[in-house]
C-alpha cells in the first residue's frame, strides 16, 4: 500500500489527508469528535447495563444464559469480553479492534435471538453494530499503530 499523502481539498482550501485502504485517512476534527461521542456513549452502554449485571450474576441475566444452555461461566465469559470491549472503546490505539470485535459479539446476540429466543429481541444488537461498525471503519488508520505496538512488544 501507499504512504499517506497530503494533498489540497478540492473546493475549500483545506489541506486533506489521505492513506492507504486499510489505513484510511485521519478523519477530520467534526468527525472525529462524533466517532470518539459515540466510543464514549457504546462504552457507557456495554459496561452499565449489558456487562454488569452478567458479572455479577443478576437474576435475569442468569436467567437467559440457562435458557441458552451454557451456564453461568458463558454469562461471566461474554460480561468480561462486553466490559474489556468498552475499556478498549476508549483507548484510542485499540478503538477500531475493540469495536469490530464487539461487532463480532452482537452478531452471536442477534444469532442467539434468533434460535434461541424466537427472535423477540434480534434488532437490538444489528442496531448497536450500525455505530460499532462506523466506529471500526473511522478508527481503522489506528490498526497500523496497534500492529507495530504488537511487533515491537510493546
Amino acid at each position: 500500500m501507499s504512504e499517506a499523502t497530503t494533498a489540497p481539498a478540492a473546493h475549500s482550501g483545506a489541506t486533506v489527508t489521505t492513506g492507504s485502504f486499510f489505513t484510511g485517512p485521519t478523519p477530520s476534527r467534526r468527525a472525529h469528535l462524533t466517532l470518539r461521542g459515540l466510543q464514549i456513549l457504546l462504552a457507557v452502554l456495554f459496561a452499565v447495563p449489558s456487562a454488569i449485571p452478567k458479572l455479577i450474576g443478576h437474576a435475569s441475566a442468569a436467567e437467559s444464559f440457562d435458557k441458552i444452555g451454557f451456564g453461568d461461566w458463558f454469562m461471566y465469559l461474554i460480561g468480561g469480553l462486553e466490559l474489556a470491549g468498552a475499556v478498549a472503546l476508549l483507548i484510542p490505539v485499540l478503538s477500531g479492534v475493540s469495536a469490530l470485535a464487539l461487532s463480532a459479539l452482537m452478531a452471536g446476540a442477534f444469532v442467539t435471538q434468533i434460535v434461541v429466543f424466537d427472535g423477540e429481541y434480534a434488532a437490538s444488537p444489528l442496531i448497536v453494530m450500525v455505530p460499532l461498525l462506523a466506529i471500526a471503519w473511522g478508527r481503522r488508520h489506528h490498526n497500523a499503530e496497534l500492529v507495530a505496538l504488537v511487533r515491537r512488544g510493546a
